[in-house]
């Protein structure tokens, strides 16, 4: 019997303004715990929230890229429940009529376009931390998240396999951080994710019951938990086992998931309107405005680049997978007029040093500028794509511009052609035994003397020229 997997993920994407969604409290990441909580996030008596308007203007605008229907009339709830890092014991949320309706994501997955639903994003307020290490057997309550502002996008339970999950999860995140509404670190909970997990027999047409995997919180991860889930589900129904609706939590260390909680539905939470907020009234005007201020998305960005700089669909999805990077590309490509040389030497030799060196391209020592310099030296074949490679070394180690190396290690490619007969023929006579077993039939030792003669010259001859005057001086 064959099964399929149902999975929607719920993706918590934190918002990256500069004070909290009903507070003028901070949000900076990393301060001392509960420096940045004031006492609308500690829920005083008399206090009341104010709602943060760039919040709202974030939220729309992921709204409009994932062409969805924004709300013009839209509703805060206090969602009830009681746990320590939720001092007011409820949080402000959106229930029956969230900012952001209807849309949809295309994903890539094996070359194939699929498109998913979501369901709704709705702003809502974070919770606390509970810190359970170094407190002797307690527990420690940090709440300088109370309050940050969440933009949880909710999925149609469209997706059938983990790796589509994982493209849905990539393609979402790829695209809050061009739209610069969240920095997208997965580690510090800025992107994280729950993900609804389900099997059902194929061809079925009801869902199977579902279970919640908890903020998970790498790609990675994602992947590992539906898989571990998919499984343990399957195994226990054809063990004769049901499925419960619970929460689990996913154990990295153990690869498994596990019980955390019984799942809770909709009216355990108890939703009513909040009665301290006013409906939030959205008007055309403030969403043409945001609309005007949108930047080029990524698919928008990938179709140009295959079609204005001739790249296949795999060097522009990769070029394009941070705004940042298509930045740099573009940068190197408008000096050096190579979009393909730029696009291999990106790919291969820069993001090779960087992800080594453990940084970001906006981090890279070697700028769009010097990049562009190597491949003009490349492309008017001043030097070879071995020298090139030495000179990249060393001006990633700060030793100056492509033309300064060149000038300053006599690096210069050499294309005089009575220089490359002479190290032809210096190679030819220091290796008779070798010359004898090639005129013999042993063709595989042309590499040999193209690497020999390339030793003699230090890299700088230049290569067509090597084959052509050795395949001239050995079958003479």
């Amino acid at each position: 019997m064959t099964w399929e997997t149902v999975i929607g993920l719920e993706v918590h994407v934190q918002l990256n303004t500069q004070s909290k969604l009903f507070s003028g409290a901070a949000t900076d990441y990393g301060r001392e715990p509960n420096t940045q909580a004031c006492a609308i996030d500690l829920g005083l008596p008399g206090v009341l929230p104010v709602l943060n308007q760039e919040a709202v203007r974030m939220a729309i605008k992921l709204g409009l890229a994932i062409n969805a229907e924004i709300t013009g009339h839209s509703v805060f709830a206090r969602k009830n429940y009681f746990y320590p890092d939720l001092p007011k014991g409820y949080q402000i949320s959106q229930f029956e009529l969230p900012i952001v309706g209807k849309g949809y994501l295309d994903i890539l997955v094996d070359g194939n376009s699929k498109r998913i639903g979501v369901t709704r994003a709705h702003l809502e307020e974070d919770a606390g931390k509970s810190l359970h290490e170094d407190f002797q057997g307690q527990s420690g309550i940090d709440l300088n998240r109370a309050g940050i502002p969440l933009l949880e996008v909710v999925s149609e339970p469209e997706l059938r396999s983990s790796k589509e999950a994982v493209a849905y999860l990539k393609e979402l995140h790829t695209l809050v951080c061009y739209l610069g509404i969240c920095d997208g670190n997965m580690q510090e909970g800025s992107f994280r994710c729950d993900a609804n997990v389900s099997v059902r027999r194929q061809g079925a047409a009801e869902f199977g019951t579902r279970a919640e995997i908890k903020n998970v919180n790498s790609f990675r991860y994602v992947e590992k938990a539906i898989e571990y889930e998919v499984e343990r589900q399957i195994k226990l129904i054809e063990a004769g086992g049901t499925v419960e609706q619970e929460t689990r939590l996913y154990d990295p260390d153990k690869d498994e998931t596990r019980s955390m909680r019984t799942k809770e539905a909709a009216n355990d939470y108890r939703y009513f309107p909040d009665p301290d907020l006013l409906p939030l009234i959205i008007t055309q005007a403030f969403i043409q405005e945001i609309k005007a201020s949108l930047p080029e998305l990524p698919q928008e960005k990938c179709k140009r680049f295959i079609n204005q700089y001739r790249l296949s669909a795999y060097d522009a999805e990769l070029l394009i997978s941070t705004r940042a990077l298509a930045d740099y590309y573009e940068e190197t490509v408008k000096l050096a007029l190579e979009p393909k040389l730029a696009a291999n030497w990106i790919m291969g030799e820069l993001l090779a040093a960087i992800n080594k060196a453990n940084l970001s391209i906006v981090e890279s020592p070697i700028t769009a500028q010097q990049l562009a310099g190597l491949i003009l030296r490349i492309a008017d074949n001043t030097i070879s794509g071995k020298i090139a490679k030495m000179i990249f070394e060393a001006m990633w180690k700060g030793e100056g511009s492509a033309d300064e190396i060149i000038e300053k290690q006599g690096l210069k490619q050499v294309t005089d052609n009575s220089a490359i007969e002479q190290w032809a023929d210096e190679v030819i006579q220091q290796h008779p035994d070798q010359v004898a077993a090639f005129k013999a039939g042993k063709q595989q030792l042309f590499g040999f003397f193209v690497g020999q003669l390339m030793k003699v010259s230090r890299g700088t001859a230049n290569p067509e020229q090597v084959n052509e005057v050795l395949k001239q001086k050995l079958n003479s």
